[in-house]
Formats: structure tokens, C-alpha cells, sequence
């Protein structure tokens, strides 16, 4: 490592002090490739990610299922219809004695027919039909929140992938900057070594430190073809679409926010917590869905009957019998009086389960947020730091180089100063995607990325 940062700044020296790292990146991320490319920022990734992420197809269905779920509950309070219609053929009967003596042929009307329409309406039903089209709609509030997690979560996983993307971008300039310097350092230590001032070993430590640097320069471009390809998956863009992060993500304006803040603001907001809070309702609805298997149900109904021929006659009279009725059925299952206990009993310690694994819940996101909260406040520190090592980075550099050249420091002391100014400038930046990282996981924590 000692060599590579002697190496680093003798190129410096030798191309006489480039342009700082920040102008470098942008130049390179404008720069055109070989493929399609496109700086895309992080607003119209999650539009991308809303619109075609397949991992999102699913539980968009399934919150559709839901809603049709609601409509089937709902259907329960139109009335029952029932009709019937039948044509059949009717052999002759017999008449026999009690002792099955004197067989006397009996004709029938071969034809038969029966028509039966029949309309109930439930009037009261213990209120399972209003629990039930009440449960319906917690599955369809508990399908909404599931998509609202996944689509959080997918949205936490890409802002990872962009800002992991963007670190290995910064990472790969150094690297490319790294490698010139490294090639002219050889080419002028070849020149030297014709002079007789440099050995050939020096050059051989030289040659073998560039090949180090090009196996990194593949490492990072390897990662970030994984970075861009996952990223471009999940946002159902092409293959051959190279993603380049928007630099101006680094003067995001993040809002001053304090710890009570954010754990308000996950209460208010967090899927994770309002499907535990679903789940606790959809046990208490449960348990009034089985309470009303104790109340009796009772309808009314109404119907219209026909049946041809009359058959209850001797000898059968060839029309149709008509008749109508109304009334009102009340019932009751007596069983449910002794099951449902049971099912209630098993139901209230689901509900009790259920608050508990609420306040378990409750406590891992507080949890979670006191821990990023933590270091979200680090990173902010840290990135203070970075910079006054930046300013002290380039005083020292202007410094080294001013005393190089007038003869008055070492190679040495100048290959450091140089290290030293491109490895703070590679830190702040680093320093600035954390803050960021943290911002975004503390929105993700209370479910409002």
C-alpha cells in the first residue's frame, strides 16, 4: 500500500498536479460509452421501479383480489333466488290389496312437470354479514399495506444499488487516475534507467503495482456491470442502458429533524407497524364473526310452486296444482351454544398474540431508529471531518509541492501529500453518499420512501 501511494503521487509530480477529483467525476459521468447511456436520478428510479418492477406485479394482483374479496362479502346482503324446472315421464301405478292380492292397474298422465320459484332475505343474521364484509375490507387494508412495504423496501434496495453504484463511479476515477500516473511514472523510470539513475527492480515493483491496479479497475467495472444490470432489471429498462447517478444527489437539502421526529413519524406512517395494528383488528373481527354464530338467523321468504299432474288423487286428475306462500324462518343452531366457547377462547388469545407482536413491532422500528438516527448523526460529523481534511489535504499539498520544487522536500514527502489529497477527496464524497444512505434509511424505517 506504501508503494502504491509513492507511485500515486510521483505521477502527480510528473503530470504536474491535475484538476481535483469532483471536476474528474463529472466529466466522466457526461462522458458518451460505447452503449446507450442516461443520468437518471432518484426520483424517476422509483417512478421506473412503481411502473415496472415485476416484484411489485404480485401483490398489486393481490390487493386486487382483495377488492373483489369486498364485493363477494358485500353480495351477502342481496336475497337468495331460487327456481326449478322439471319434465319428466310417469309410468302407471297399481293398487293392491294390504296382503299385495288383487292387482288393479292404475293409469297416470304420462306427462309430469314441476315449476318452483323460491326468494329469501336474510333480516338478521347475529351481524356476521356486517363482521364479514368488515373483515373483507381489513384483507384489502392489509393487501394495501403489503404493497406499500414492498414497494418501500424496493425502493430502499435501489437507493442502495444508486448509491453503491455512484461509490464504485468515484472509485474507478481514482483508479483510472491512478493507473496513468502509474504508466508515465514507468515510461520516465525507463528513461532514467538508460541514464543509469534507476534499476530495473524499482521498475519490476512499479510494473507489478500497475498490474495490481488494472485487476482492481476489472473488480470495479465487474461491479458495477452487477450495480447497473440489477438496477436496470428491476426497473424494466434495457440491458444495454448504462446508468449514470445524478451527481446532484450530493447537495440533497435534508431537513433538520430530531429523533422524536422520526419515531412519530413512523407511528404515523410505517407499513410494517400499520399491518401489525391490521392484524390485531382482523382478530377482534374474527371474534365477533364467531359471537354471532350464537344469535339465531332469520329470514323471510316468499315462493311459487306447480306441479302437474295431481297425483295424490284416485284416480289422478291431469292438471296442474298452483299455490303460493310468504312467511318468515328463524335458525338456530343449539350446538354453537357449547362449540363456539371453544373457538372464542382460541380467538382472544390469537387477539392478545396479535397486540403483542404490535408492541414487539413497535419496539424494533424504535429501535431501528434510535440505531440509524445514531449514525446518521455520525456521518453528518464525519463528513465535517472529511472536509476540514480536504482543506487540510490541500495545504499541505500546495505546501509539499512549493518545498519540492525548490528543492527543500523529499520524493517521499510528496508522493504522500499527493495520496493524501486524492484519498480525502475520495472520502468526503464517500462521506456525503452516507449522510445520504442514512436520510434514505431512516425514511425507509418509517415507511415513507
Amino acid at each position: 500500500m506504501n508503494n502504491l501511494r509513492l507511485l500515486i503521487v510521483l505521477c502527480c509530480i510528473t503530470l504536474c498536479a491535475k484538476t481535483a477529483l469532483p471536476q474528474d467525476m463529472a466529466t466522466a459521468q457526461n462522458a458518451p460509452t460505447d452503449c446507450q447511456d442516461g443520468i437518471l436520478t432518484v426520483d424517476e428510479m422509483f417512478r421506473l421501479a412503481d411502473t415496472n418492477s415485476k416484484q411489485l406485479r404480485p401483490l398489486v394482483s393481490g390487493l386486487q383480489e382483495a377488492e373483489e374479496g369486498i364485493r363477494v362479502a358485500k353480495s351477502s346482503r342481496l336475497p337468495d333466488l331460487n327456481a326449478n324446472v322439471s319434465v319428466s315421464y310417469l309410468g302407471d301405478g297399481f293398487i293392491t290389496d294390504r296382503d299385495f292380492s288383487n292387482f288393479t292397474n292404475a293409469p297416470i298422465p304420462h306427462l309430469g312437470n314441476n315449476f318452483a320459484f323460491e326468494a329469501s332475505q336474510v333480516v338478521f343474521a347475529g351481524g356476521a354479514i356486517k363482521h364479514g364484509i368488515g373483515m373483507a375490507e381489513l384483507q384489502r387494508d392489509m393487501a394495501r399495506l403489503q404493497v406499500d412495504d414492498k414497494r418501500n423496501a424496493l425502493h430502499f434496495m435501489l437507493i442502495g444499488y444508486y448509491l453503491d453504484l455512484y461509490k464504485c463511479r468515484n472509485m474507478r476515477l481514482v483508479l483510472e487516475e491512478n493507473i496513468s500516473q502509474t504508466r508515465e511514472v514507468i515510461k520516465d523510470m525507463n528513461a532514467r534507467e538508460q541514464e543509469g539513475i534507476v534499476l530495473k527492480n524499482d521498475i519490476t515493483r512499479y510494473e507489478l503495482l500497475l498490474s495490481n491496479l488494472e485487476l482492481k479497475l476489472t473488480q470495479i467495472d465487474n461491479t458495477l456491470s452487477i450495480l447497473n444490470r440489477n438496477l436496470t432489471t428491476t426497473l424494466g429498462l434495457s440491458d444495454n442502458y448504462t446508468i449514470i447517478p445524478d451527481s446532484t444527489i450530493l447537495q440533497l437539502s435534508i431537513p433538520s429533524a430530531n429523533y422524536d421526529y422520526w419515531v412519530e413519524n413512523a407511528k404515523s406512517n410505517s407499513s410494517i407497524l400499520k399491518m401489525a395494528e391490521t392484524g390485531v383488528k382482523m382478530s377482534q373481527k374474527n371474534e365477533s364473526i364467531i359471537k354471532a354464530e350464537r344469535l339465531p338467523h332469520i329470514a323471510l321468504f316468499a315462493g311459487y310452486k306447480m306441479d302437474g299432474p295431481i297425483t295424490i288423487e284416485v284416480p289422478p286428475i291431469d292438471k296442474n296444482f298452483n299455490y303460493w306462500y310468504v312467511g318468515i324462518g328463524v335458525n338456530y343452531n343449539i350446538s354453537s351454544l357449547f362449540k363456539t366457547n371453544k373457538k372464542l377462547s382460541r380467538n382472544r388469545a390469537a387477539t392478545h398474540k396479535a397486540m403483542e407482536e404490535y408492541d414487539a413491532t413497535e419496539e424494533q422500528i424504535t429501535l431501528a431508529i434510535n440505531a440509524d438516527y445514531t449514525r446518521y448523526l455520525e456521518s453528518l460529523e464525519e463528513f465535517k471531518t472529511q472536509q476540514k481534511s480536504v482543506e487540510l489535504a490541500l495545504q499541505n499539498y500546495d505546501v509539499t509541492s512549493n518545498r519540492y520544487r525548490n528543492d527543500m522536500a523529499l520524493i517521499t514527502d510528496m508522493l504522500d501529500a499527493s495520496n493524501a489529497k486524492l484519498d480525502a477527496e475520495q472520502k468526503l464524497v464517500n462521506a456525503q453518499i452516507n449522510i445520504i444512505y442514512y436520510y434514505y434509511k431512516l425514511l425507509y424505517i418509517t415507511g415513507v420512501l
